[in-house]
């Protein structure tokens, strides 16, 4: 595989692009940095094909994006290759407003193979090409310039090797005949609804006891105005308000400005400046949630008391029964909470019961906790079996 020099003007990335533009797929990556900022930033992408590999520098001086832009979200002739690769596509959406597709994930695609849960991508490469990455570089600054020539072979590794390993990986899937499991798994993480987040909505993240109307009401209202706060400030969340201190104003309002200098998490300075006037107006202007809005009431536990624990022990065992026949991460198929819902009575919006899962996991789950299957031990194997519901159940004397 050539490796081209980092390429640094807008010329040897159009050129480089041309090489590329009618591969299969491209492997792709970026190093970013985003602890001081809302919008990640940008610092290097890196992208091969099998034949050709570079770093990227967005953060050259002139160079135009958009031929590599265009490759990454308009040319669904070349599939895209990530590793567990959220943030690459967030930020690659926060660029363009599309999202790089198709896409696939080899870290979905090794949890399919049943070789870890969530594999990271030095243990990938350890896995599949028995090499050990220098881990030297990870930590570094890459909004700093010039990058040395360890810091882009390590960048630049990260592609290399994930072009050479997802041939293998495909080859292997292919195999199993579960690519509509991935097509279904590579949808969603391309799905542009995951990185568009609507400032009405963000109050979901964050916890809160409380289901009273008015305080949800309020809350929504004072993650929408720190959202917009943060996005045009460009600094993290937490550097506005963080979360615990907007849930404490959602429950116990103060009655006007002045009482922000004696809200604990907010400085004295909020009860007179303009930032503090503007959290003001959004607790002023806050409605009470509406009723559709209200978010399902959250099961204690599995929601039904002891009982209820054992349903979802037994759920649990049931997933790693199917996970070894299936020869694959069990969280793949379906995670602790969705069990925990399931035996607390619930049955609608969980993923086990949909699509590819519901038909390799969901209706056993569903039939167990409905009681129309059960264990058994066959050869030394604990198994499952259908129960008989119309035989007899025996009255304890």
């Amino acid at each position: 595989m050539q490796v081209h020099p980092l390429i640094e003007t807008s010329a040897a990335l159009a050129a480089f692009c041309d090489l590329i533009k009618n591969s299969d797929f491209i492997a792709v990556d970026t190093e970013f940095m985003r602890e001081n900022t809302f919008w990640p930033e940008l610092c290097l992408i890196q992208v091969a094909d099998s034949e050709h590999a570079a770093a990227i520098d967005p953060m050259a001086n002139g160079i135009d994006m958009k031929p590599l832009l265009d490759l990454l979200v308009n040319n669904e002739d070349v599939l895209k290759v990530f590793h567990a690769g959220g943030q690459d596509v967030e930020i690659i959406f926060n660029l363009t407003g599309k999202t790089p597709h198709p896409i696939f994930d080899t870290q979905i695609g090794q949890m399919a193979l049943g070789q870890a849960e969530q594999v990271g991508y030095s243990n990938l490469v350890e896995s599949w090409l028995g090499i050990q990455l220098d881990k030297g570089a990870r930590f570094t600054d890459w909004s700093r310039r010039p990058l040395d020539k360890r810091q882009i072979d390590y960048a630049v590794g990260d592609v290399t090797h994930l072009a050479v390993i997802f041939p293998m990986m495909l080859k292997k899937l292919v195999k199993t005949g579960r690519g509509h499991w991935l097509d279904e798994e590579m949808e969603k993480l391309a799905d542009p609804a995951n990185y568009n987040v609507d400032p009405e909505n963000a109050w979901h993240r964050i916890k809160i006891p409380s289901r009273k109307p008015d305080v949800l009401g309020r809350l929504q209202a004072l993650a929408a105005w720190r959202e917009r706060e943060a996005r045009q400030k460009n600094l993290p969340r937490g550097r506005i308000v963080k979360d615990e201190t907007l849930a404490d104003l959602a429950a116990h309002p103060p009655k006007d400005q002045e009482g922000l200098g004696r809200v604990r998490g907010l400085s004295a300075t909020w009860k007179a400046n303009d930032i503090g006037a503007r959290l003001i107006d959004a607790l002023t202007n806050a409605k009470p949630l509406p009723k559709d809005d209200m978010p399902d009431r959250a099961p204690r536990g599995p929601g039904l008391g002891k009982e209820g624990t054992l349903v979802a022990d037994l759920l649990k065992l049931l997933l790693k029964i199917r996970a070894r026949e299936l020869n694959v991460a069990a969280r793949l198929i379906a995670r602790s909470d969705e069990l925990e819902a399931l035996a607390a009575g619930r049955r609608d919006s969980i993923p086990m019961l949909q699509g590819w899962r519901n038909d390799v996991f969901g209706h056993a789950a569903l039939d167990l906790v409905e009681g129309r299957m059960g264990f058994a031990v066959k050869d030394g194997k604990l198994v499952m079996s259908e129960i008989d519901n119309a035989a007899p159940i025996a009255d304890e004397a």
